[in-house]
């Protein structure tokens, strides 16, 4: 389960070491329009939520 919940966000760097990547490829995957998010000023905030579909929408099943 991801960390994080209600309505707390998570930093890029939190959801970079949820994902097992660096923040430079979190911050482009939000700059794509890959990952959605949230800016707050100069922060990007990304909610738990949003990390969890991106990570489902992607899981890979192989078939037998």
């Amino acid at each position: 389960m991801l960390k994080g919940g209600g309505d707390r966000l998570l930093s890029v760097r939190e959801a970079a070491q949820q994902l097992g990547l660096c923040t430079a490829t979190v911050y482009g995957l939000c700059a794509e329009g890959a990952l959605p998010h949230i800016r707050i000023l100069n922060a990007i905030r990304i909610a738990p939520l949003d990390l969890a579909v991106f990570i489902s929408e992607r899981r890979m099943i192989k078939k037998p």
